[in-house]
């Protein structure tokens, strides 16, 4: 069974929806870390409960990037990952994770991109007044949600719909949608 590490810096929505797919068989992987750089995120409680390891760290510890992300290399070589999946990680992969899993690492952002990259692409797509966004699972390069596209959903957002209305089903999607592309991704491996 493949191996996945699941990278997030917040609440964990789409951690808990990639393993709820994994016990309902919609995804036949095993999320078998967690990777936060936030101590005290509400994803490293959801992933004891799920009773996943973790690997929990504060960049400011760290002289470099570098120098965490061999701590994170180390990690994910430890526990034979195949996959790794971004989901809420709120800092971009340097060369040292982008070589060693080089066309292995995806992530999940809520806008068509390359349509509104980086933080708050939902309050970005709403103040902008688009009338379609989505979601987009790309590959991860060096920069910021630059790199290849796997794939898109996209959502039409009606007449004078809130911002809170466009978060909360793009969130609906992402759960839904993540776990499917992953599984597709990992049968392909």
């Amino acid at each position: 069974m493949k191996r996945l590490a699941i990278f997030a810096s917040g609440n964990g929505t789409n951690f808990q929806a990639i393993v709820d797919a994994m016990k309902k068989g919609e995804l036949q992987a095993e999320v078998a870390l967690v990777v936060c750089d936030r101590p005290g995120a509400k994803v490293v409680e959801r992933a004891e409960k799920e009773q996943i390891p973790s690997f929990v760290f504060s960049p400011k510890d760290y002289a470099t990037k570098a120098e965490f992300e061999e701590k994170i290399l180390h990690q994910l070589q430890e526990k034979q990952i195949d996959l790794i999946a971004l989901a809420g990680y709120m800092r971009l992969i340097g060369p040292t994770l982008l070589h060693a899993y080089e066309g292995k690492i995806v992530n999940i952002h809520p806008s068509l991109l390359p349509a509104f990259p980086g933080k708050d692409a939902i309050g970005q797509a709403y103040r902008a007044g688009v009338k379609v966004t989505g979601v987009t699972i790309h590959y991860v390069d060096e920069g910021m949600d630059t790199g290849p596209i796997i794939a898109q959903k996209a959502l039409e957002i009606a007449d004078g719909e809130s911002l809170e209305s466009i978060e909360e089903r793009i969130h609906q999607i992402e759960h839904a949608f993540y776990p499917k592309v992953l599984q597709q991704l990992l049968q392909q491996m």
